[in-house]
């Protein structure tokens, strides 16, 4: 999809910044590198991904994101730590798969949702862990769709399985 048919599709405001010559050009050697159609389309992905950074820092918007680790295996009761941390978050952690690497090594992502604040402590208490090698949590302003619907009371859920 070009940038003109996106335009169409939502209300777009023109700005006007002045700039260094030697950022302008730095600017455009990465318009190029990467493939954007216009400087503009490169300054809007930019500015969308600060001001995402931006919400997370605040900390209190709902995000969904993951969590991605790459750990020691070897090192004695690491995975039961980190499947005790998502029992623990249960609210936020929504899903989660491991592969298993060469070497005793092992990635993990681990699918999130919750507010920012809670998410980054979630993936702090996760990196921070003995036998983890790095971590780093990646998070957007998107929630998933509900998946099931609450219930109530326990009486409600009796009366659906019966």
């Amino acid at each position: 999809m070009t940038l003109i048919a996106r335009t169409r599709e939502r209300p777009v405001s023109r700005i006007s910044i002045s700039l260094p010559e030697k950022l302008l050009s730095d600017l455009d050697r990465m318009v190029e590198a990467r493939g954007f159609d216009s400087r503009s389309q490169a300054v809007n992905e930019m500015l969308h991904k600060f001001l995402l950074e931006h919400r997370h820092d605040i900390g209190d918007d709902v995000m969904v994101g993951i969590i991605a680790l790459f750990y020691n295996n070897a090192v004695p009761g690491l995975q039961k730590q980190l499947a005790d941390l998502q029992v623990r978050y249960i609210d936020e952690v929504i899903s989660s798969l491991h592969v298993h690497l060469m070497d005793n090594k092992t990635m993990e992502v681990v699918l999130v949702q919750g507010p920012a604040r809670t998410l980054q402590m979630v993936a702090d208490e996760m990196t921070s862990r003995r036998g983890v090698i790095s971590g780093r949590i990646h998070l957007v302003t998107a929630l998933m769709p509900q998946v099931h619907p609450f219930i109530d009371t326990p009486k409600l859920a009796r009366e659906r399985v019966s």
